[in-house]
């Protein structure tokens, strides 16, 4: 029972329950009168239009579960529309395009409050594995390097998980930087993983020593410290492992390796400014020539 049915004064009510007056007529104004047009400056696009705008860039996309910073800046960059972020989430939430979020809960307390993202490429890269299930070779390894500044990054898909394999991505990734791999061709860039024995093998130790690495185990039981590494990981398994099954190493490795050129050159990192992580590196190395 509403306060006007009671015969209440409007400003007691507002009074105890510590509400307001002002909205309270607004609101009824709203009611009164649904098709009032929204207060504040206007847009050359209304809501329904920038609505069908935002599903075509979803429906463009290749890449699933974008949030609105990344559906603003492909607006942006792709179509010249400038809108408001706020605008853009409440359209979004409104449409039920935002994909769905894990429930917030309290943190504790985090013991590491270092940066591991660094001012420049191949000052730290970041290396970790994970593994699928196929139809016909059953258990997959994927083995992943990445770029700590650029989050550009280099795959390997094996059979079976070893010492070698983890090397295989550092390799990939050293060769295509620097085109051959020679003793301290690397001199200088850290290689972040965790405590896997892969990692730990002496054979992974030698090897990245030969190249001029400087070994940088994440510390024990805080696997944010690898965190470039594991972001990428759940990336790649949000955007492809998980969406389809694969029938063993050869199709997965094909397959990847079409994915893994989409990464670098369409995914939007939010922490570069909506860049794409080969955008960012040519960046760099321009500036820096």
């Amino acid at each position: 029972m509403i306060a006007s049915e009671l015969e209440l004064p409007i400003a007691r009510v507002c009074r105890i329950a510590r509400a307001p007056r002002s909205t309270i007529y607004a609101r009824r104004k709203t009611s009164a009168c649904p098709d009032v047009a929204r207060r504040g400056p206007k847009t050359d696009l209304s809501d329904a239009e920038l609505v069908e705008w935002i599903r075509k860039v979803i429906d463009e996309s290749p890449f699933c579960g974008e949030g609105y910073r990344k559906v603003r800046a492909h607006l942006r960059r792709e179509h010249g529309i400038h809108a408001g972020g706020k605008r853009v989430l409440r359209l979004m939430r409104r449409e039920g395009l935002l994909a769905p979020q894990r429930a917030a809960h309290r943190r504790k307390p985090r013991l590491h409050l270092g940066s591991i993202t660094p001012d420049a490429p191949d000052l730290m890269w970041g290396t970790d594995g994970t593994t699928i299930m196929t139809k016909n070779d059953g258990q997959v390894w994927i083995f992943a390097t990445i770029d700590h500044f650029s989050d550009e990054a280099w795959t390997h898909v094996a059979k079976v998980g070893d010492r070698f394999a983890a090397l295989q991505p550092v390799y990939d990734a050293v060769i295509d930087r620097f085109g051959e791999l020679g003793a301290d061709v690397a001199r200088g860039i850290k290689i972040r993983h965790d405590w896997g024995s892969q990692y730990r093998s002496r054979h992974f130790f030698g090897s990245t020593k030969w190249l001029g690495f400087d070994d940088s185990p994440a510390f024990v039981g805080e696997p944010q410290t690898n965190g470039t590494a594991e972001r990428f990981m759940r990336t790649l398994k949000e955007q492809f492992l998980w969406s389809r099954q694969f029938d063993g190493v050869d199709d997965l490795r094909e397959a990847l390796a079409v994915w893994m050129k989409t990464y670098n050159t369409e995914w939007l990192v939010d922490r570069l400014g909506h860049r794409t992580p080969k955008e960012t590196y040519a960046s760099f190395i321009s500036n820096a020539a």
